[in-house]
């Protein structure tokens, strides 16, 4: 019998026709997109908050801390509601995807690094990459991709 830890579920999205893939026990449901309302001075990365069901929840602009341009939403847009630790305090966080995928299993022996070249994200945010039916998928590093940010 194999041991859990040598696969793991993740959800996989779309990000400005890259697929990107979340370990699914970070996520909490999948939405339609809601209305997000702007705070004022806020950081490129966090520029709102939600409302779920009651609960008000940062928005987070994963696109941003990737470098890609923004999105708009389309009819196949959804809201990925997570549970994260931030800062040490559970926290939900909702981020916007173009699309949701699937759930798919991923053996930690097929995760490959990063390549140094070729990339064009920062590689911190990053955990590495699978092969799924012929494409590269991007594992994030959750801690990293979601982490606030800090002024220097």
């Amino acid at each position: 019998m194999a041991e859990t830890t040598d696969a793991a579920m993740a959800l996989t999205f779309s990000l400005d026709g890259e697929t990107f893939a979340i370990p699914v026990e970070h996520v909490s449901e999948i939405i339609d997109p809601l209305p997000v309302t702007r705070a004022p001075n806020a950081d490129p990365f966090a520029p709102g908050l939600i409302n779920v069901r009651g609960a008000i929840a940062p928005f987070v602009d994963l696109r941003h801390r990737l470098g890609m341009g923004p999105a708009a939403i389309k009819d196949q847009s959804r809201v990925l509601v997570l549970d994260l630790a931030v800062a040490g305090e559970a926290t939900k966080v909702a981020m916007l995807a173009d699309n949701v995928d699937d759930i798919t299993e991923t053996a930690m022996a097929d995760i490959e690094p990063v390549p140094e070249l070729g990339i064009r994200w920062p590689t911190d945010l990053i955990r590495g990459v699978v092969k799924k039916n012929g494409a590269l998928v991007i594992l994030l590093d959750v801690g990293a991709a979601f982490a606030p940010t800090h002024a220097h």
